[in-house]
């Protein structure tokens, strides 16, 4: 009978537990990564357009070397698209942080990734060999800096240069 009692009793703490316990604050310190642009007017939807010019590819590696992009900074011509493939260490994404691309880029970039788990947020890659392109035809010229949600804590990170 002891053992079902102290069965019972770590099952009420783990539902406890889970159910969230004590209210927490939602206010914090730490800078959020991945929030879209903020804008007093109505965002107007801009049509993905496809890609005229060369398509570069980003290998998404996890490795004994590190997580990290490869190249981990590329320069491209407006109308480029990017092309970024799984090749180690996956689930992989690419997402921009909207206070470090262009003006006026995020309804751009937006449109032109498909699937999107967050804004500015690609899904996840799971298995080798797995891409996911965008274009940049129609994007604002400047820099676009990006990560990989699970790995950003590993640093993997990455920048882009549309002239």
């Amino acid at each position: 009978m002891e053992i079902s009692r102290s069965a019972a009793a770590f099952a009420v703490g783990l539902l406890f537990a889970c159910a969230g316990g004590e209210k927490q604050s939602t206010q914090s310190s730490e800078p959020t990564l991945a929030t879209p642009a903020s804008s007093s007017t109505a965002a107007v939807p801009v049509a993905p357009q496809p890609v005229t010019g060369k398509i570069w590819q980003v290998k998404m590696l996890g490795d004994a070397k590190g997580y990290r992009f490869d190249p981990a900074s590329l320069t491209i011509k407006a109308g480029d698209g990017v092309q970024w493939i799984v090749v180690s260490g996956p689930p992989h994404n690419v997402t921009f942080w909207a206070d470090s691309i262009p003006a006026g880029a995020s309804a751009v970039l937006q449109s032109a990734m498909q699937q999107t788990t967050a804004p500015l947020t690609s899904p996840l890659l799971m298995a080798p060999n797995q891409t996911y392109t965008i274009s940049f035809a129609g994007a604002p010229t400047g820099t676009y800096h990006y990560y990989c949600t699970p790995h950003l804590a590993l640093g993997m990170i990455g920048k882009l240069v549309v002239q």
